[in-house]
C-alpha cells in the first residue's frame, strides 16, 4: 500500500471504498488494497489490512479523494503525495475545424473552440496563457475516414499518407496561426505567417515562431510582439517539422518530399547543417542534454538518430511491421532514457531506449497515431488518433493504454500546458 498509494495520487485518481464480506471486526472493517479499475478509478481488491470505523459500513462508502487521511488510515503506510496540478490538453482537430480542449485530471473535454480550416500544430506559451494553433486553406485531398471506394471496398489513402497535394484551389485567406486566450478558452485572432503552415516550434523565450511553410518550401521566423514574417530561409521541398534544440540555438526543420532536414541558426537564421536522411522525415525530437536527435521517417519506417555536434546521421533503427507502419510523431520522455514514436497507419507508438537506441516495445493505440505529448508530471503520455476520433492516455509506467478520450474530426497535435489559475 506505501507504494501504491502515492503512485495512484499522483495520477489523481480517487479511491473507491467498498466493504468486504465478513469485515468487520471489533468495530473494525476489513479493507483491500487498491488496484486501477478503469481510467481515473480504482476499487479495493483483496483484504489485506483493517480501517478503523466509528458505525457499521455501507455496501458502498463512496467516492473519496485519495489524499493523506486514506492512507494514514490504511495499515499506517503514511501521507499520499499531495494532489497533482491540475492541467489541460489542448487538441487540434484537422476535419472538425476547431481545438478540443481536455481537463488532464479528468480526462473530461471541457470545451471545444472554432479555430478555422485544417488546425494542425499547436503549441502553447511557456506561460500557458496563448494557444497558437497553425491553420491553412490548403484542401484535404486523401478520402475522409471510412470512406468506401470500388465495390465497396475502403477507400485506399494516399501512398504517402500525405492529404494536401496541389489537386485543388488553396483557400489562401484562410492560413495563419490561430492564437486562443486560455484564460477565456475562446478563439482571438489570426495572423499571417506564410502559405500553408503545417507545424512551428516557439522559441525557449516565448518570442518568435518557427514556422514550415509546407507547400512553398521555406521556414518563417515570426516575430511575435508584432506577429510578422521577420525572416524567411529556404529549405527542402515540403517542410513539415519543426523542433528547437534544447539550448535554443537552433532548429531542426524536417522535408517530407525531399527526404532531408536543415540545421537552423536562430540568431541570424542562417543554414546551418543540411542533412540528408531519405523516406519523408516528419518530425524530430532531441535528448535533454541536446547531444543527438531523433528524426521519424515515415515512408521507410525508420527513425534516423543524428549526432548533433557533427550534424550527421549516426545510426538508424528499423522499425517492424509492414508498409503500414509510418513512424509520424516523436516525443522525449522527461529523464531523456526513452523517445516515444507513433506510427500513423501501424496503429501503435514505439519504444527507444535512448542509451542503446533499440526498440523496448510498442504500445497499441487508436487509429493511425499522429501526434504526442506528454502530461506535465512526465507520467502519461497522449497520442491523437485521427480516423478514430479519440485521444489515447498511456501510462508511462506501465507503457500500457488505459484510456481513449472522444474528441473532434481528426486529431492531429496536442499541446499540454498547467491550468491557469
Amino acid at each position: 500500500m506505501a507504494d501504491a498509494c502515492p503512485s495512484l495520487c499522483a495520477r489523481g485518481y480517487s479511491a473507491i471504498i467498498q466493504a468486504s464480506s465478513g469485515g468487520m471486526t471489533a468495530g473494525r472493517r476489513r479493507a483491500s488494497r487498491l488496484v486501477p479499475a478503469g481510467p481515473g478509478v480504482v476499487v479495493f481488491e483483496r483484504v489485506v489490512g483493517t480501517i478503523p470505523v466509528m458505525k457499521p459500513p455501507r455496501v458502498l462508502l463512496g467516492s473519496i479523494p485519495c489524499a493523506g487521511v486514506l492512507a494514514a488510515a490504511m495499515l499506517g503506510a503514511g501521507a499520499c503525495a499531495a494532489d497533482p496540478a491540475p492541467f489541460r490538453l489542448y487538441v487540434s482537430n484537422e476535419r472538425s475545424g476547431d481545438v478540443s480542449v481536455i481537463d488532464g485530471l479528468t480526462n473530461q473535454c471541457i470545451a471545444t473552440i472554432p479555430a478555422g480550416k485544417r488546425p494542425r500544430g499547436i503549441h502553447v506559451t511557456p506561460d500557458g496563457r496563448t494557444v497558437y494553433v497553425a491553420l491553412s486553406g490548403s484542401p484535404m485531398t486523401g478520402p475522409p475516414p471510412g470512406a468506401l471506394g470500388k465495390a465497396g471496398k475502403p477507400a485506399k489513402p494516399p501512398a504517402d499518407d500525405d492529404d494536401d497535394e496541389n489537386k485543388a484551389k488553396a483557400d489562401k485567406a484562410a492560413d495563419g496561426i490561430g492564437v486562443i486566450d486560455a484564460a477565456k478558452l475562446t478563439f482571438s485572432h489570426k495572423f499571417p505567417v506564410g502559405s500553408d503552415p503545417e507545424q512551428f516550434a516557439l522559441s525557449l523565450d516565448g518570442k518568435h515562431l518557427i514556422i514550415a511553410n509546407e507547400d512553398v518550401a521555406t521556414a518563417s521566423i515570426i516575430d511575435l510582439a508584432q506577429e510578422k514574417v521577420s525572416q524567411l530561409i529556404a529549405v527542402g521541398k515540403e517542410p513539415e517539422g519543426v523542433s528547437v534544440s534544447p539550448d535554443g540555438t537552433f532548429a531542426y526543420v524536417t522535408c517530407e518530399a525531399t527526404g532531408d532536414l536543415y540545421a537552423i541558426k536562430l540568431g541570424d537564421a542562417t543554414i546551418a547543417a543540411h542533412i540528408t536522411t531519405g523516406g519523408r522525415p516528419r518530425s524530430a525530437v532531441f535528448t535533454p542534454d541536446g547531444a543527438k536527435a531523433y528524426v521519424a521517417s515515415e515512408t521507410n519506417a525508420t527513425v534516423y538518430i543524428l549526432d548533433t555536434r557533427t550534424q550527421a546521421v549516426a545510426t538508424t533503427l528499423k522499425l517492424e511491421g509492414g508498409e503500414s507502419v509510418r513512424p509520424m510523431g516523436t516525443a522525449m520522455a522527461q529523464d531523456g532514457k526513452k523517445v516515444y514514436v507513433s506510427t500513423g497507419r501501424g496503429g501503435f507508438v514505439a519504444v527507444i531506449d535512448t542509451a542503446t537506441d533499440r526498440l523496448i516495445t510498442t504500445i497499441k493505440v487508436g487509429a493511425r497515431p499522429w501526434g504526442l505529448a506528454f502530461s506535465p508530471d512526465g507520467t502519461r503520455l497522449y497520442a491523437a488518433n485521427g480516423p478514430s476520433n479519440n485521444v489515447s492516455v498511456i501510462d508511462v509506467a506501465t507503457q500500457k493504454e488505459v484510456a481513449r478520450i472522444a474528441v473532434g474530426a481528426s486529431p492531429w497535435g496536442i499541446a499540454v500546458a498547467d491550468a491557469l489559475k
